[in-house]
C-alpha cells in the first residue's frame, strides 16, 4: 500500500524564532516583575515570549517588548492538571472539568497546551487517561525546565509517543515554566514563522516548531518518504515510531532517513543528542496510507 509523509514544516526561507512560552513574574509566584521577565528574556536573544502567570493575565500591551513578540496568554492551575492558554484575550473559570476549559480556548480561537505531566511523586501531575480523554488541545509539554528540580520528571514524550501510536495528532514543545532566576533558558521552543503574533501562535498551533534544551538544528527537509534533519552541534540522531520504538540512529551532527515502503508505524520523530543535557525533538512527520 503507497505511503506519504505529512510533514508540519514549510519553506526552508520561513526564518526561525526562538521563544519560551511559560514562565511566572512577581504577579504569580515568579521571581521577576512583568517587565524585568521581558528584558532578562531579550537580553538572551529571545525573539518572542509568553508570560503565563497563574490564574491571571499579564497584558503585554503594559510593557516594553524589547523588540519581542509578546504573546497573550496565562497558566489554568486551580482545580485540576495545568494547561496553557496560549493567546489568551480574558481569564478563563478554572472548571474542573478540563475538558470546558480546553473547549472554552477553542471557542475563543486560541488553543491550550498541557503542562509538565510527569510532574510530581506520582509522575502523573496529568493522568494518561486524562490525555487520552480530551479532545482539542495542540499538545504537551515534552520538557519542562523546572520540573528538573522537582519531583518527577521534566521529560514527557513517553506520554506524547502514547498519545501519537494510537493516531493522535498533537505537537511537543518544551519551556522553562521559570519560578527561580537559574529557571531561564533551559528549554526553548524554535518556530518557524513571521515575526507578528498571529503568525508565531499560527505556526505552534501547526506544529511548525521543534524543541530543545541546547541542541540547534539548521535543517528539516523532506523529499518523498526521505527526512533529512541537519544540526549545528549535535552527536547523535534517533528516529522513533510508534510508542517510541527506536527505528535508526546515525552519529554525527546530520541524518537522512528513509522510511521504508511496508513500515507499520504512525509516525517518524527525530531526537537530535548534543553535550551533556543537550536535546532537540522534531515534531513527528506522520505516515499516511492512501485507501
Amino acid at each position: 500500500m503507497p505511503i506519504r509523509l505529512d510533514s508540519p514544516y514549510r519553506d526552508a526561507d520561513i526564518p526561525w524564532l526562538r521563544g519560551n512560552l511559560h514562565t511566572h513574574t512577581t504577579n504569580s509566584d515568579g521571581p521577576y516583575s512583568p517587565q524585568d521577565t521581558v528584558d532578562a528574556y531579550a537580553a538572551l536573544g529571545y525573539d518572542f515570549l509568553m508570560i503565563s502567570d497563574h490564574d491571571q493575565l499579564t497584558e503585554p500591551a503594559s510593557l516594553d517588548n524589547r523588540s519581542m513578540t509578546l504573546i497573550p496568554g496565562n497558566e489554568i492551575s486551580a482545580n485540576g492538571p495545568h494547561l496553557l492558554h496560549v493567546g489568551a484575550d480574558r481569564v478563563l473559570e478554572p472548571d474542573a472539568d478540563r475538558q470546558r476549559v480546553i473547549d472554552a480556548i477553542g471557542c475563543d480561537g486560541h488553543f491550550a497546551i498541557l503542562n509538565h505531566p510527569n510532574w510530581e511523586k506520582s509522575f502523573n501531575h496529568c493522568p494518561q487517561e486524562c490525555l487520552d480523554r480530551w479532545q482539542g488541545y495542540a499538545g504537551i509539554e515534552i520538557y519542562n525546565g523546572i520540573i528538573r528540580n522537582l519531583e518527577g520528571s521534566p521529560f514527557a514524550t513517553d506520554r506524547w509517543d502514547r498519545l501519537l501510536a494510537q493516531g493522535r495528532r498533537v505537537w511537543g514543545y518544551a519551556t522553562d515554566d521559570c519560578h527561580r532566576p537559574g529557571d531561564l533558558a533551559v528549554a526553548w521552543t524554535m518556530v518557524q514563522a513571521p515575526r507578528s503574533v498571529a503568525g508565531i501562535v499560527t505556526a505552534l498551533r501547526e506544529g511548525r516548531c521543534y524543541c530543545s534544551t541546547g541542541v540547534t538544528i539548521a535543517r528539516i527537509a523532506v523529499d518523498g518518504l526521505t527526512v533529512r534533519i541537519e544540526t549545528a552541534n549535535a552527536h547523535r540522531i534517533i528516529a522513533y515510531g510508534d510508542y517510541a520504538y527506536r527505528i535508526a540512529h546515525e552519529d554525527g551532527p546530520a541524518m537522512t532517513f528513509t522510511v521504508p515502503e511496508d513500515i507499520a508505524k504512525r509516525y517518524v520523530r527525530f531526537e537530535c543528542w548534543g553535550a551533556g543535557e543537550a536535546i532537540a525533538w522534531t515534531q513527528p512527520f506522520f505516515i499516511e496510507r492512501a485507501d
